[in-house]
């Protein structure tokens, strides 16, 4: 049972509004779902999207944000708990934990960052979460296939896609929560 979803994505204001409709789409069905959104805590870009679709419909959001992103106006004040931590490592941490799934939206090197951590964890058994790649307008796909060229030149295993599921819509994504 999935009650409360990692979400990791852009930070910026200037993501495709494609983008911004799938997190506020997302937000609605997690709010009306009870499935609490966990994320890195700020008010700006497809986080602050979500976060602020969730809350609007009466849903349960957890952000933590390291002390000097807070300082920098970005942290989302309007949230149901709202964790300062010191460092990126401790934010990373919580994340890690307190979603039962990742979902892995569009975003940049911060979220390829987040992704890249949770699969290489899953890949050691760390966890056994579900992980999503919401590969919009397939965002994703060079990721993808570069994953492919490493287990092609055998640095890899040749089942590393069985520890994400890529989905193209939120509908399927819903399906899988």
């Amino acid at each position: 049972m999935i009650s409360s979803v990692t979400v990791y994505c852009s930070s910026s204001n200037k993501a495709p509004r494609d983008y911004f409709n799938a997190a506020s789409e997302l937000g609605r069905e997690f709010a009306e779902r009870k499935i609490t959104l966990v994320y890195g805590g700020g008010h700006v870009g497809l986080m602050g999207c979500i976060a602020d679709a969730v809350m609007q419909n009466g849903g349960k959001v957890k952000g933590i944000i390291p002390r000097f992103l807070e300082e920098r106006e970005l942290a989302h004040y309007g949230l149901s708990e709202l964790h300062v931590v010191e460092t990126m490592h401790e934010r990373k941490m919580k994340l890690a934990e307190w979603g039962d799934a990742y979902l892995v939206m569009p975003g940049g090197f911060g979220t390829i960052d987040e992704f890249m951590e949770v699969m290489t964890w899953k890949h050691l058994g760390h966890h056994r979460k579900p992980i999503i790649l919401l590969n919009l307008n397939g965002f994703w796909n060079p990721l993808l296939r570069f994953f492919d060229r490493i287990a092609d030149e055998n640095m890899a295993n040749a089942d590393h896609a069985s520890y994400y599921t890529v989905c193209d819509t939120t509908d399927e994504v819903l399906k899988l929560l």
